[in-house]
């Protein structure tokens, strides 16, 4: 049994990766701001925590967060103001790797998208730019902390039904790929080893999850 933290805990993908993860026998925490949102989280077989990471510090986040063992992010400010975009997106993220460092906790998942980075490309005056802009620093900070981390760039999200296999690569043209499958990757991840160290792009593709990190 692995003790693991989400951060953003009532989103889509949150909830699924939670429902994969509680019937796998993981202890599983589901941080979330609403504190309407808990019988959700709880039907998850998670245990719902109010904690508004936007507004926590940097120790306040390392309080809720110590004695697990990953934290997975899948927060973000949902196409908001620019303002709180950045305050999520990129400095609660930041915080919360951060946090994980203080606190003694090993690994840590982020849910990014196909293309972050600094050369995402975006123009300024693009709605999208903020986001671009948050997920390429807080990624990278994630890539130079001393955490056991993955970074993982799904395409654009469906709600589709998933299909349980992806195709990965670092060239890949963007496509689309269920949140049901992010939620299966996200999963996969935390119990590979041989995915610490890695951002993984993919779309929806012939390869089996359950076959991507044997």
């Amino acid at each position: 049994m692995t003790r693991i933290v989400i951060v953003g805990g009532h989103g889509k993908i949150a909830l699924k990766l939670a429902t994969l993860l509680t019937t796998a026998g993981h202890e599983v925490t589901s941080l979330v701001r609403n504190p309407d949102h808990r019988d959700d989280v709880a039907a998850t077989g998670a245990a719902p925590v109010v904690a508004d990471v936007e507004k926590l510090s940097t120790s306040s986040i390392g309080d809720v967060i110590a004695g697990h063992d990953v934290v997975v992010w899948s927060a973000g400010a949902g196409g908001g103001s620019p303002e709180r975009t950045y305050a999520v997106d990129r400095d609660a993220a930041i915080r919360s790797i951060d946090a994980a460092v203080a606190s003694g906790v090993p690994r840590y998942v982020m849910v990014s998208y196909m293309g972050a980075g600094p050369d995402h490309g975006v123009p300024e005056d693009n709605s999208f730019f903020a986001y671009a802009e948050s997920k390429a620093a807080a990624d990278e900070h994630l890539r130079q902390s001393s955490l056991g981390w993955t970074i993982l760039g799904p395409s654009s999200l469906t709600d589709d039904p998933g299909t349980g296999s992806i195709e990965v690569g670092d060239d890949l043209e963007s496509g689309s790929v269920p949140r049901d499958d992010v939620a299966a990757v996200a999963a996969a991840v935390i119990e590979a080893p041989a995915s610490v160290g890695r951002t993984i792009q993919f779309n929806s593709g012939p390869t089996p999850i359950s076959d991507l990190f044997d």
